[in-house]
Parts: C-alpha cells; structure tokens; sequence
C-alpha cells in the first residue's frame, strides 16, 4: 500500500481472491459463442484472439520472472545487490490484476467502439503510425506524468506503492494501485484509439504495441543488465533511445532522477538524468558471477515442486509446498518441464542469499524422488553431484551440504564416495546429520522418559538412539528386526535403554521414511510426531500433533529469504542445510559425511550463537 493511500487504491475483484478471473468468463464465452456460430466472413479473429493474447501477456511475464531470478542469483551482471523478502514478494503478488483490467477493456472496446472489431492481422500503416505515437507524444507524456506523481500530494497516495519496492523484479513494473493503472491505460491507449478512428488499426499494432510495452517495462525492472556494450558503440544515439535496466534501477534508488519511459532523451533534455547512470551501466556489464561461500545442494522432489522453487511462481514458492489443484490442470507443462530438465541434465543455480561475511547459494540437480529410487539412475545422480562437487571446488567454494536425497547412504553412503574419489578436496562436504539430530533431540518434551523410534534406520536415526538410551531414556522399537540391528550398534550399557515395544507405547514419537498407516494409528490420542527424516510423514491424525522435518528459525539478518523451503514455513530452513552454513561461519575445516558424525553439542550451541532459533516445541503446536 501507498504510506496515505488515495481514492480507487483497491482494485474491483480483489475481495474475491483467486476467483478474480471470473470478472472475464462473461465477455471470454460471449467471443467464444459468437465466433462459433457465425459464418466465417462475419466472425470477428481480433475479439476471438483476446484471451490468447491475454495468455500469452501472463507466460511472457513469468518468463522474465523466471529469467531474472535466475540471472541475479548467479550474479553476473547484477544491478543491485540489496535483499528481496517475502513483503515484497506478498505486495506484488498481484501483477496479473492489470492483465484482468486490460482484457475487459479490449473486450468492450471491440463490442462498443466503432472500427475496433473485426480487424485486419496486419496493416503497415497502422503500425508505422502506432511506432510514431508512442516516441514522441506517449514518451513526453509519460515523462511529465511520471513526475507529477513524484509530487508528495499523489507520491504518498499512489505512487508510493510502486517505490516500496528498492529492489525491482520485472513484475514490479505493473505494481501499482488502480487508480495510477487508469491513467497509464487512458496513455497508453492513445495510438489504439487514434488507429482506430484512423481506420488503421490491425492486431498487431494493438496487441503488439502491448506486448512490447510487457517486454521492456520487465527489460526496466530485471535488476540484471542484459543489453550489451557493442550495442552503443555501433549506434552511439541508441542511448537517448533505449533505456537499460541500469538506468531504471537508479529510478528506484534514487527517486528523483530517469523519469523517462523507454527513451532517455526527455531526462537529457529537463536535466533529470542521474549523473551515475553511465558508471553505473559500465558497472554492471562487467560484472562477474560470483562465487559463493556455501552452496547447498537440494534436488526436485514432486513433478508439481518446479512451480515452488524461486525460480518459477514467486507467490506459490513463498508458502510451504503443498498440492495446489490448479497446478493439476497445468499436467501438460509439467509433463514438458520434466523432459526440458531430463534433456538439460545440469546442476542449475536456484536462489542467493547473504549473511553476515557468507554469501551462499542454492543448487539443484534436475532430477525427481521418485528418481533416486531407481537403481539405474543412481549412477546419473552421483555424477551430477561430483560435477557440482567439482565446480564448487573451482569457485573455491567452501562447504557444499548435501540436501534431501543427495546423501543418501544407498546413494553414496552418505557422501563418503566423494571424499574417498578426492582426497585432497579443499571444499568440505557436509550432510548435516549432526545438527539434525540436535535438533530432534531439542524438540523432545521435557520430562519424557520414553519414546518409540519407527522408520528408516539412518546415520541420523543411529545417532538419536545412541544418545537417547546414554542419556538414560527408553527407547521403544516396535519392529524386531530393526531392534536387533540397532542393538548391534549400541554399546551393553546404552543397550538396555532400547527396548521392544509391548502395550501401551510412549506419546513421543520419533518417525522416519517408511512409517506406515497402521503404525500411526497405534499412538494414543495426543501423542507427538516428530520425524528425524528428509520427507515429512503423511498426517493421519486429527487428534495428534505433528513437528516439522528437522528444522531451524533463521536469524533476521539472513537476507534475501523470500521463498520457503520445500514444505516448511517461512524463514525456517532445514537443519542439513543450516549445518552447511554453521561449519563455514565456524571455519571448521572437516567433512562431515560417510560414518563422520560432528559434535551435536558443538554444533548446537554454535547455531544459538548465531542467532538460529528452535521451532515451538509440541506444547505450542495445535493437533494437526
């Protein structure tokens, strides 16, 4: 919101939610209709191809999205390095509003205004004209407009709104109130309206004229510089034409200075050009990608999760991952997106993020869960982390943690695989079994004497049970077969801490991969899950609560957080992969994988120091 918001802030359809697209299906089925039952010479192809046009408005936005968050996460070329967090994330959420707005506006256009239906595809005249239109009367009149609303009267109602973001993504650059999209609508519409009552105009140069002002007002607010050097040096004047990313950034930073659209020549000519925008362009040409201090290691999980990384819906990444039905619709392009990340087969930068001196990255490994379950496809998996492995070791990287599946015993027992290949390996492999099972431990109710450990007996599950039954409390095995492999580890006396469960069962339960239905169901009313695995259980009772993957609350000054992390909440981040940037701020110069498990204790008390907190412990949750 603007800091005073004015008249018509809100927009129209924006109590009804996500059902603000049904303000178009009565003008989408009445195009439809008519266009089906009339003959072909009387069927109006402009009023038809409004809802594709739309369409194709929305994938090219996300399109930029996608391009910009990837291209500022690796670095190269960056304009601003300052943070983007989820109440920006929240604000902007919203961009396809003026999408909606510009539909409805195209569809009674074309049904009530005399020449706008039925239009040619192509007419040379009316897109000439429309290119004339826009460089001289739009360009000059945006420039004033834009500068009336820096006036502090329409600045605190309206245009504030806009600013609130410093840091701009390309969606930024429709994030405004409803009223500020009325007058650029009522500017932009002018060469349209002229071409019509010209007789000129053609789908093309509206829908065209459209499209391009999508592409550079996203050009403008990418926060990246795409546009080369070599081009100014063959046309030197291109610059009072064009703007760049650089230029616009500065608009942001700077408020009072590149006020223009697209064409920098009316800040030449008022004096409002900043006197950085030259360095500051030259700046970021030359920027290199940067290498990062820690990078995390993750991989996709669910074919639907490409939609939740950063890199794909900014709202839908900044909530916990969960199934969304709309998505189910969209099989088709996640079917295509599967087989683009199957044929692209390399490790791809997902976010950045800074804190402290650390500056840390996020890859993933384009293959699915359900791929580390084949047999044959290990192979693939483990050269692709050895490649990133490698990389990293070039970036001089630090400490690379091995997230989800990544460390895998099955896989590479628990990463041993690299360091036995590469002894002399400077960047230090980190599965994070040491703080994720610091942080179960920690999560246990005080008081409890007893507890059933059930699932997937990992390094992480040895570890809890070791230090359960040396702290003197029962642990309850409801399996045999895993009560005498995990009784083989423990020493005699830690031993007769680990007991088959006979009766009533404890109500804290220690769950990993592989709990089944029946077994949740033996637990008593009220009882605790807490799992120590990658993956969350399947909830199956109303009646109990259920804690979180092992995970931690990251401190304030972690920034750049503005998507969660697979199905945790908000700036709460996994225990594997806070252990990665614990042992890089510690400067612990070990691995910690194969059989190596790092001092729980140690690693505690330095995630406390740090300002990394637990999640509320069962007491403060509510059954699920």
């Amino acid at each position: 919101m603007a800091s005073n918001p004015g008249i018509l802030t809100e927009w129209p359809w924006t109590r009804l939610g996500s059902f603000k697209y049904l303000v178009l299906s009565p003008l989408i089925i009445r195009a439809t209709y008519l266009y089906m039952i009339k003959d072909a010479s009387e069927r109006s192809l402009s009023q038809f191809l409004i809802l594709p046009f739309l369409v194709s408005r929305m994938l090219l936005n996300q399109i930029w999205i996608s391009l910009s968050r990837y291209r500022t996460a690796k670095g190269s070329n960056r304009i601003v390095d300052k943070s983007i967090e989820f109440e920006q994330v929240d604000r902007e959420r919203s961009w396809d509003d003026q999408i909606i707005f510009t539909g409805i506006l195209f569809y009674l256009g074309s049904i009530y205004l005399k020449g706008a239906d039925n239009v040619p595809i192509w007419r040379t005249d009316g897109v000439v004209i429309t290119i004339l239109l826009h460089a001289t009367l739009i360009e000059f009149l945006y420039y004033w407009l834009h500068r009336a609303l820096h006036h502090h009267f329409l600045y605190s109602r309206y245009h504030s709104h806009h600013h609130s973001s410093i840091v701009t993504e390309p969606i930024t650059s429709v994030i405004h109130p409803f009223a500020e999209h009325i007058a650029y609508f009522a500017l932009f519409a002018t060469p349209i309206l002229i071409t019509i009552r010209l007789g000129i105009i053609s789908i093309v140069s509206s829908a065209g004229y459209i499209i391009v002002v999508d592409v550079m007002n996203n050009l403008g607010h990418c926060n990246f510089e795409l546009i080369p050097n070599w081009l100014f040096s063959i046309f030197p004047p291109l610059k009072y034409l064009m703007y760049t990313p650089s230029f616009h950034s500065l608009h942001h930073t700077q408020f009072r200075t590149n006020y223009s659209l697209f064409m920098p020549f009316y800040d030449y000519i008022y004096c409002t050009m900043d006197s950085s925008t030259d360095s500051l362009y030259e700046k970021s040409v030359q920027r290199k990608e940067e290498s990062p201090d820690v990078i995390y290691l993750t991989h996709l999980t669910t074919p639907e999760s490409i939609y939740h990384l950063r890199l794909g819906f900014a709202a839908l990444a900044s909530k916990p991952q969960k199934s969304t039905w709309y998505l189910r619709l969209m099989w088709p392009v996640t079917l295509w997106s599967m087989m683009v990340t199957w044929i692209y087969g390399r490790t791809f930068t997902v976010e950045r993020n800074v804190f402290e001196r650390l500056k840390l990255q996020t890859w993933a490994i384009p293959k699915y869960k359900i791929q580390y379950c084949l047999q044959w496809q290990r192979e693939s998996i483990n050269n692709l982390i050895e490649e990133a492995i490698l990389e990293a070791e070039v970036k001089g990287t630090k400490v690379l943690s091995l997230g989800l599946l990544n460390q895998e015993e099955e896989l590479n027992r628990n990463g041993e695989i690299y360091i036995r290949k590469y002894p002399s390996l400077k960047v230090k492999l980190v599965d994070g079994s040491s703080l994720a099972v610091a942080v179960v431990l920690n999560s246990i109710p005080k008081g409890t004497d007893g507890v059933v450990l059930r699932g997937k007996l990992s390094k992480v599950a040895y570890a809890i049970a070791r230090a359960l039954c040396q702290q003197g409390i029962k642990v309850n095995m409801l399996r045999e077969d895993e009560y005498k492999k995990l009784k083989s580890r423990l020493s005699n006396e830690a031993g007769n801490n680990l007991v088959l469960c006979e009766g009533n069962a404890p109500k804290t339960w220690l769950v990993g991969d592989g709990l089944s239905e029946n077994e949740q169901m033996k637990a008593s009313k009220g009882a605790v899950f807490i799992p120590f695995s990658q993956f969350p259980p399947k909830k199956l009772r109303k009646d109990c609560f259920y804690h979180n993957t092992p995970a931690i609350l990251i401190p304030k000054n972690l920034e750049n957080v503005d998507s969660c992390e697979n199905w945790l909440p908000r700036r709460v981040m996994s225990a594997w992969r806070v252990a990665g940037i614990l042992h890089a701020l510690e400067d612990w110069n070990v691995h910690e994988c194969g059989n190596v498990m790092f001092s729980i204790d140690k690693i505690w008390q330095a995630s406390l120091k740090h300002g990394f907190r637990p999640l509320p412990t069962s007491t403060e949750l509510k059954p699920c």
